[in-house]
């Protein structure tokens, strides 16, 4: 299979979102020819001042590229792009390359494969984990799913927008590293919420006790920059909770499909569902704000 390189194929990106319109500007910035589409107009024009050609629609997109790449919000987003008769499956030429990077379900990525399959068009799903700076700065994680040799194909693509990206086996095993992944994310940003509380409950000065938390081992990288955000009650969407909440859901039914009991991320799904309720656009760690007010510390919600 020969190499994906700027010079030697073309490629469509499909949903320019936080994360995909900073994606497909990397293509760009790399040499890149890239056609976009994306159901708000506005954000395909904006790449299109760039050097970007928007389509009129998905299936003009599909079947004018060698490879399409795709960054949606969920399983339905995906179906509704590459399933059916006007999607992008039905109107792709054989031997083009899917590079799915939504975070969906294991088995609907598997079923996306399977689909493509039977029309000579290879996907493999590549699941992003990283922030939208990250994205923006080339700095994210790719893990994928599905053909080693497509891999092996697709290194041009991936080091042009990612740090560091691995194959974790056959269809799927991207999308369930993703999920492996956000465990830990999600979970993680609800442990240092609690133990935040925790001190500042017991009388440590709020500040004071980020700060040093900042300086232990014990937080991960994503968490880290996250810290300072807090110190600032700076809630503004990073990596939103609406995203996070999505994901916790994927995370608990794939482990009921599989039988796993996962008490402490459930209870964490809890708190995350509750923050979300409240209706604003906020990033992951606004659980912290909630777990400070269940405990009657730190700053409160202002009124609707």
């Amino acid at each position: 299979m020969k190499l994906l390189a700027a010079k030697q194929v073309t490629l469509g990106f499909i949903g320019l979102g936080n994360m995909g319109s900073r994606i497909a500007q990397r293509l760009l910035d790399r040499g890149y020819a890239l056609t976009v589409y994306d159901q708000d107009d506005t954000k395909a024009e904006a790449l299109a001042l760039n050097g970007a050609a928007p389509a009129n629609d998905i299936a003009e997109l599909a079947q004018n590229v060698d490879v399409i790449l795709s960054c949606l919000t969920n399983d339905d987003a995906v179906q509704n792009v590459y399933a059916g008769p006007e999607g992008a499956l039905a109107v792709a030429r054989p031997g083009t390359v899917v590079l799915e990077m939504s975070t969906i379900s294991p088995a609907s990525s598997r079923q996306l494969h399977n689909q493509a399959a039977k029309l000579g068009i290879e996907v493999m799903d590549v699941a992003i984990s990283g922030s939208t700076p990250a994205a923006g700065q080339g700095t994210l994680t790719l893990l994928a799913g599905g053909n080693a040799e497509l891999f092996k194909a697709a290194q041009p693509i991936f080091a042009a927008i990612a740090r560091q990206y691995f194959h974790l086996g056959p269809s799927g095993a991207g999308t369930t590293m993703k999920l492996v992944v956000n465990t830990l994310l999600g979970v993680g940003m609800q442990a240092i919420a609690e133990a935040v509380v925790l001190g500042e409950s017991a009388g440590l000065d709020r500040k004071l006790l980020l700060e040093v938390l900042s300086h232990t081992a014990v937080v991960a990288p994503a968490h880290f920059g996250k810290l300072a955000r807090i110190d600032r009650n700076d809630y503004s969407p990073q990596f939103p909770l609406r995203l996070m909440n999505k994901d916790f859901q994927l995370i608990l039914n794939t482990a009921a499909e599989e039988n796993v009991p996962m008490p402490v991320t459930e209870t964490a799904f809890r708190v995350n569902a509750d923050e979300l309720a409240l209706g604003e656009e906020q990033d992951f760690s606004a659980v912290m704000r909630r777990m400070e007010e269940l405990a009657g510390v730190g700053v409160t919600h202002s009124t609707p």
